[in-house]
């Protein structure tokens, strides 16, 4: 199999595979989802099968219910080999919300810090490469928390590398105009192509991009998810299955397809996505060693999904 191709990650300077990999499906079931749960051993063969597979980038986050922990127990002896990227501003100390409601994030100076030393202890980590700050908070709240300073003060202390942010419209070109983020998640794909000029935005200012949700809608009727994100999913869905692409797949999978037009985008460095399933796991690793699509066909998906 071809080697996964890569892109340095914005100003961060790192190299990084344009499959990254996402923890959301370790998460278990105590976070308010409702997934099925790993198991410890699950978990370990899936992880070392992501490092194997040549794949650098690893995000997660301390809401993910188990997932920082399946990461320190099963590849924290292979630390050398992945770029870590957590979250803060979720709650710390507090029980999760009822089944089928979102987190409420917190993004005081003393909850950022509690994120990222939980994030240390439990991932089994002397440093996090990257911490985002979950939920896309305004600028204000930021502002008013001085939860950014925070983080540079753990910057300075060694404990993290860069900071991030996974942001969404509206505020998230404030965040591109405060100039203080190395890295941004952005969601995006050929259904929901919102972000799109976001994602060029978001590179031109140095940062690097890491979309989410390249392949969501071809994962079926998300019943695990909080009540909030359902209508969401459903409505990418069905308008990934109202644009005819059979003459564009050419033998490939519509999944496939999916992932490849995310890294066909010229400002993407990378896309996460999640499975705990080797073998879907196995089928995003050769999508993306084909590479991007070829331009002719990446113009006419564009012009359908318009």
């Amino acid at each position: 199999m071809a080697a996964l191709p890569t892109a340095v990650l914005g100003r961060t300077g790192v190299e990084v595979t344009k499959l990254g990999y996402g923890t959301m499906e370790l998460r278990g079931s105590g976070d308010g989802f409702a997934g099925p749960l790993v198991s410890p051993g699950e978990a370990e063969r899936l992880l070392n099968a992501v490092l194997d597979a040549g794949i650098n980038l690893i995000d997660t986050s301390p809401d993910y219910g188990d997932a920082e922990e399946h990461i320190g127990r099963s590849i924290s002896d292979r630390r050398g080999e992945f770029f870590l990227a957590t979250k803060c501003g979720c709650p710390i100390g507090t029980p999760p919300p009822p089944r089928g409601e979102p987190m409420q994030h917190v993004f005081t100076r003393d909850n950022v810090r509690a994120a990222v030393e939980q994030s240390l202890r439990r991932m089994r980590t002397d440093h996090l490469d990257l911490v985002q700050f979950h939920g896309s908070p305004s600028r204000a709240t930021l502002e008013e928390e001085d939860a950014v300073s925070e983080l540079e003060t753990m910057r300075s202390e060694g404990l993290i590398r860069f900071i991030g942010m996974s942001g969404v419209l509206p505020n998230i070109r404030d965040h591109i105009d405060m100039g203080v983020f190395d890295a941004f998640q952005i969601p995006y794909s050929a259904a929901d192509r919102e972000h799109e000029q976001v994602i060029v935005d978001a590179a031109a200012a140095g940062a690097g991009t890491i979309i989410r949700g390249s392949v969501a809608v071809g994962a079926g009727e998300r019943t695990d998810l909080p009540n909030a994100f359902r209508a969401a999913y459903r409505e990418r869905r069905e308008r990934f299955e109202q644009i005819d692409l059979d003459d564009l797949l050419d033998g490939t999978s519509k999944m496939e397809f999916m992932l490849r037009f995310t890294i066909s985008h010229p400002s993407v460095h990378t896309a996460i996505t999640g499975t705990a399933n080797p073998a879907h796991l196995a089928a995003n690793v050769a999508a993306v060693a084909n590479g991007p699509l070829p331009d002719p066909i990446y113009s006419e998906a564009r012009r359908r999904f318009a």
